[in-house]
């Protein structure tokens, strides 16, 4: 019977030091892409909460506009902070309500990216705390047609709390389309350029939306 014969030509080993310098590559190489990695699923998670969010606030609000055989949710009754808050109510679970305010449903404080502060002290109303973790805030505001600044913290008070990441500002329109703002912009849906011209706290979510649901800033 043929038997194969296997000698040290066959088979070469590596020494200790060979193993070594080939972990430490590994090492560095998981060092540097590992963090970005991380960061980039983060952001994905963060657009996938917010995503949800804003497709249940949009279908209440086609929903409440039906419901009144409206054609806009002036129409529909909207006409003040506390109606605007039906469509919360209505049309979530709510685990938590805090009244004329938004602690201790929203963090302390907030940044922009930038790691500037952000002043919550103009933007004060009733907010809740949804079944999902969110917290979000309504605020009446009939100018230019933007009819409900939407204010909303996909994952609570944890952290980063930014602007940009896991905060955001939305606007709800007359017409039940919800965009960025913009002072140019007198209805939704927004052009791109108008997106783009949007103030700090709008930019964000004008960009996503630019950039389909992408995080690319």
């Amino acid at each position: 019977m043929f038997k194969l014969k296997f000698t040290d030509k066959n088979f070469g080993a590596f020494t200790l030091a060979e193993v070594l310098v080939t972990l430490g590559i590994i090492g560095v190489v998981s060092a540097m892409t590992i963090p970005t990695l991380m960061s980039n699923h983060q952001r994905k998670v963060y657009v996938t909460q917010l995503h949800k969010i804003y497709n249940e606030v949009q279908q209440a609000a086609i929903n409440f506009m039906n419901s009144k055989n409206a054609v806009n949710l002036t129409e529909a009754g909207i006409t003040s902070t506390t109606t605007a808050n039906q469509l919360i109510t209505s049309n979530f679970q709510i685990v938590q309500t805090c009244s004329g305010s938004l602690s201790p449903c929203f963090a302390d404080s907030y940044k922009f990216m930038s790691g500037t502060n952000y002043d919550l002290t103009s933007h004060i109303s009733t907010s809740y705390v949804l079944a999902s973790g969110a917290s979000i805030r309504f605020l009446y505001n009939k100018s230019n047609d933007k009819i409900i600044n939407i204010f909303v913290d996909i994952n609570g008070k944890q952290g980063p709390n930014v602007i940009g990441r896991d905060t955001f500002y939305m606007a709800l329109y007359d017409n039940g389309v919800i965009d960025t703002y913009s002072s140019s912009a007198p209805s939704a849906p927004l052009t791109e350029a108008q997106r783009d011209s949007a103030g700090s706290e709008w930019g964000p979510f004008g960009k996503l939306l630019n950039d389909n649901w992408e995080m690319t800033y």
